[in-house]
């Protein structure tokens, strides 16, 4: 089937990310660097560059709920999407699972025709409480944050201890058949670095998938540095030079991840580079923030008030006007790296992974 949404560039829409929230019960210091950690972090990384002040600590304000999607209007513009050839969706935030009743969205949008895939983006801290209502839901797949197998790293990096809880909710997902269990690892120089060849023999141990993230200029702090970024290169060279990896080839163009295989088969990594490695040319995706705005970029600078549209109980020919036209003019790709970059204003946790 042909989507009815292509861009400018000639890149079919296929992908839609949704966050559903905009609060986090961790602080991670990519994304929300709340704690004396992640300010101590940045002080010292900060503190090399001649004349330039440290970062202050931040206090991030929550969007009211009443600005918040309700799920009835997250459904419908899913519907109207699905019409127009979206095909995969995964629920984001923020910390989804944060939501009051997700499995109630979960189980509406699995029912909405063309719509093929449905994961769901966690930290895992809370994913017990909602594991066997997400599955009956329909839920397909729970891809989970992991930068750290060290307890105090793990503190160090997400500004809370929750090891043991994450680790369980992987076993959880693992007994409750959500495959493939992708595992993501954002990646920080001088952070957590040390720790890939341990975060890949526990990919190994467990029979999930490991991928590490590029660090990328989404935090609040707007502290983030091109010197901080381990690069795809840098991991890889590290990586083979301890295991045995076997390239895989793509399973589709707009995948975001490079892969690679134990060549033993027991188990399987992925790099996903936007920063030394950007796949913008063959990107598919669009995100839905947790208030109603459509981002055709992770690092857009616009945005399109589909909230407004909702809530004056716009015709749904209203809504796929404009969604047409959003996608019409969705970039050509971000520019991080260059002189002309600029970070954008919304931090990860609203914009959704």
């Amino acid at each position: 089937m042909s989507s009815g949404l292509r861009d400018s560039f000639g890149r079919e829409i296929r992908d839609l990310r949704i966050s559903v929230t905009d609060r986090c019960n961790f602080r991670c210091l990519y994304c929300l660097p709340e704690t004396e950690e992640a300010s101590n972090f940045y002080r010292a990384t900060r503190g090399k560059q001649e004349g330039e002040p440290a970062p202050e600590k931040i206090r991030y304000t929550w969007k009211p709920r009443k600005e918040i999607l309700t799920y009835e209007e997250i459904h419908r513009f899913v519907s109207i999407a699905a019409s127009l050839g979206v095909e995969k969706l995964r629920i984001t935030g923020g910390e989804p699972l944060l939501r009051h009743e997700l499995p109630r969205l979960i189980q509406g949008l699995s029912q909405i025709d063309g719509i093929q895939d449905l994961a769901l983006t966690s930290n895992g801290f809370s994913f017990a409480r909602h594991a066997n209502a997400l599955k009956e839901a329909g839920l397909n797949r729970m891809p989970f944050s992991l930068d750290s197998l060290d307890p105090v790293n793990f503190h160090k990096m997400t500004g809370r201890n929750g090891l043991e809880e994450v680790l369980e909710s992987i076993q959880l997902a693992k007994r409750l058949s959500f495959e493939p269990i992708k595992v993501n690892a954002v990646v920080i120089r001088d952070m957590n670095d040390h720790e890939l060849e341990a975060l890949v023999e526990f990919g190994r141990s467990q029979g999930i998938v490991m991928r590490f993230i590029e660090f990328m200029p989404l935090d609040a702090g707007k502290a983030w540095q091109k010197e901080k970024v381990v690069s795809r290169d840098e991991m890889l060279e590290k990586l083979c030079s301890r295991f045995d990896l076997v390239a895989l080839p793509q399973k589709h163009a707009a995948e975001t991840a490079q892969r690679w295989r134990h060549a033993d088969g027991r188990g399987e990594i992925g790099i996903v580079a936007p920063v030394s490695a950007p796949f913008c040319g063959h990107c598919n995706r669009i995100r839905l923030t947790a208030d109603g705005q459509l981002r055709t970029c992770l690092f857009s600078h616009h945005e399109h008030d589909f909230k407004s549209l909702l809530r004056q109980n716009a015709s749904d020919q209203a809504l796929e006007d404009l969604l047409v036209h959003a996608v019409r003019g969705k970039e050509k790709g971000h520019s991080i790296g260059q002189a002309s970059f600029v970070q954008p204003d919304r931090t990860m946790s609203f914009i959704g992974g």
